[in-house]
C-alpha cells in the first residue's frame, strides 16, 4: 500500500534570484514564512520556480538548501523533470542525494511523446530513484497530456505514488480515479480546482497562491480532507479572484510580482519570462488591495 508524500497544501516556493545567482538568505526567509502558515510541503524547482532556467549546479544547490533548512518539518518534493530521460534521470538521483523526500517529474516537453513514449519514461526515471515519485500533467506548457488508461499502467510501478493533474481537464480526474487503485494519490495543480479535484477523491494541492496565502490555501485543503466541502467550497469562491489574478500573465510572472509588491526581495525574473504589462500589474496591485495585503 502506497502512501501519500503529503495531504493538503504544497508550496511550489519561487526561487529568489540576486546577481544572477541564487538569493539563499531570502529563500530561507520564504521557507520560514510557508513553515509558520501552515504549508504542508514545500515544492522546489518546479515551474513556478523557475527551474528551466536555472543551471544544473543551481536546481542542485537550491533543492540541498531546501532540504537543510526545512529540516524534515515538512516534505521536501523536488522538480526533477526533464524532456531527456537521460537527465531526468541525472537530476532525480542528485536530488535523491540532497535529501528530496519525493520527486515531481513533468511530462516531456516539446518532444510530444505518445503514451507508449511516456510509459517507457516515468517508469525508467522512476526506476533509477528509490524516492516517491509524483508525476506532474500541464498539457498547456508541455503539449502533451497523460491519458487516464496511462496513469493506470503507470499506477502499477512501486514508486509513482500520484498526479498533480493540472489539465484542468475534471472528466479526465474521474475517469483516472475510476481507472486508478486507491493508493494512486491525485493532487490539484491549479488553485482553482482544488475542491472539485478533493470532492473526486483528490488529497489537496500543488499551489501557486500559497506563496502568499499559505495559511488560506491549506485551511480550504484541510477542510476538504475534513469532507467539509461546504465550507471549503465557500473559500475557494472568496479565493477564486485572488487565483485569477495570480494566472493573469504566465506563472510565476504575477505570484514573483505581487512577492516584490509585499516587500519581498524575490529578485527578477529571468529570460524569457519578463515583468507583467502596466495593467496585468494594476490587476495584481488591486487584487492584493482588495484581499487585505498592503502594498
Amino acid at each position: 500500500m502506497k502512501h501519500p508524500i503529503f495531504t493538503g497544501s504544497a508550496t511550489a516556493i519561487v526561487t529568489p534570484f540576486q546577481d544572477g545567482g541564487i538569493n539563499y538568505s531570502v529563500l530561507g526567509d520564504l521557507l520560514d514564512f510557508q513553515l509558520e502558515n501552515g504549508a504542508d510541503a514545500i515544492v522546489v524547482c518546479g515551474t513556478t520556480g523557475e527551474a528551466s532556467t536555472m543551471t544544473y549546479q543551481e536546481r542542485t544547490g537550491t533543492i540541498e538548501f531546501c532540504v537543510r533548512h526545512v529540516g524534515g518539518r515538512v516534505p521536501v518534493i523536488a522538480g526533477s523533470g526533464s524532456n531527456s530521460t537521460e537527465n531526468t534521470i541525472t537530476l532525480s538521483r542528485d536530488a535523491e542525494r540532497c535529501g528530496a523526500d519525493g520527486l515531481l517529474l513533468v511530462t516531456p516537453y516539446y518532444n510530444k511523446a505518445s503514451q507508449t513514449g511516456l510509459i517507457r519514461h516515468f517508469h525508467t526515471a522512476a526506476s533509477a530513484v528509490s524516492i516517491p515519485v509524483i508525476l506532474y500533467n500541464v498539457p498547456s506548457r508541455t503539449g502533451v497530456s497523460i491519458a487516464p488508461e496511462t496513469y493506470a499502467v503507470l499506477a502499477e510501478h512501486p514508486n509513482i505514488t500520484g498526479v498533480k493533474e493540472a489539465s484542468g481537464n475534471l472528466g479526465n480526474v474521474q475517469r483516472t480515479r475510476a481507472l486508478c487503485p486507491e493508493d494512486f494519490t491525485i493532487w490539484s495543480g491549479n488553485d482553482d480546482d482544488t475542491v472539485p479535484i478533493c470532492a473526486l477523491g483528490g488529497k489537496g494541492v500543488i499551489s501557486v497562491v500559497s506563496n502568499i496565502l499559505p495559511a488560506e490555501m491549506h485551511r480550504m485543503a484541510q477542510l476538504c480532507l475534513q469532507n467539509d466541502f461546504a465550507a471549503a467550497g465557500k473559500l475557494q469562491v472568496h479565493l477564486k479572484e485572488f487565483c485569477d489574478a495570480m494566472f493573469c500573465d504566465v506563472n510565476p510572472i504575477p505570484v514573483k510580482t505581487a512577492l516584490s509588491l509585499l516587500g519581498w526581495k524575490v529578485g527578477d525574473l529571468r529570460l524569457p519570462l519578463c515583468p507583467p504589462s502596466e495593467k496585468q500589474l494594476e490587476c495584481i496591485r488591486t487584487v492584493l488591495s482588495k484581499y487585505g495585503l498592503a502594498v
